[in-house]
């Protein structure tokens, strides 16, 4: 059966599948793994994996208080609350969690024109230099802060407030722990490449 758009017909360029668009704006450095990381970023994935069921729960709350609010006329403070304690677990556990798997904002016009080499070096500097004294200070100053609101029983300042408020703070502190956790996965990673030390467990792959 003939061609209906004739051998002289333009071509239709094939639509681009999801995947192909997104490797256009995501730029993974896939440095090589080592034993360490391989633990490491297997429990930061079974924790990320776990609490990520959190932003289900957020939007059902949200919806519930909403519901509240303008269809029966009540509005509750506690579910006013519940909610940045919810979207706190979330942001702070998934700092973690997206280190591991490398979504994290970056200078892209900058950052993939680099070799895999370069891009090894400017982590390094970055995690020695700015990471890990920055997650080092805030564990410093959060676990005093955390150990006080634990002392005092701290609860809502808010007329029918959630008491307990330590343990929301609590999560600052497991958050940056989680976080000191990734960035050590990654360093061995980064030392791997460069160093090939740890020993890498398998070949870099160039993007």
């Amino acid at each position: 059966m003939a061609d209906p758009q004739g051998p002289d017909s333009p071509q239709v360029p094939d639509t681009p599948s999801q995947a192909d668009a997104l490797a256009q704006v995501i730029h993974h450095t896939e440095f090589p793994h080592t034993a360490v990381s391989q633990l490491l970023d297997t429990l930061i994935r079974r924790v990320g994996d776990a609490v990520s069921w959190v932003w289900l729960l957020l939007v059902a709350v949200i919806m519930l208080n909403v519901t509240m609010r303008y269809v029966l006329g009540e509005g509750r403070i506690e579910f006013e609350e519940i909610q940045w304690h919810l979207y706190s677990v979330g942001f702070l556990i998934g700092l973690s969690y997206c280190l591991e798997a490398d979504d994290h904002i970056r200078v892209d016009l900058l950052h993939e024109r680099f070799g895999l080499k370069t891009k090894a070096w400017v982590e390094l500097f970055g995690i020695v230099l700015f990471l890990l004294p920055f997650i080092a200070l805030v564990v410093i100053f959060t676990a005093p802060f955390v150990q006080y609101s634990f002392e005092i029983h701290e609860v809502s300042e808010a007329p029918g407030g959630l008491p307990f408020r330590w343990l929301v703070k609590s999560v600052l502190l497991l958050g940056f722990l989680l976080l000191a956790v990734a960035t050590v996965s990654r360093l061995t990673r980064v030392t791997a490449c460069l160093f090939a030390f740890p020993r890498p467990r398998r070949e870099a792959k160039q993007e």
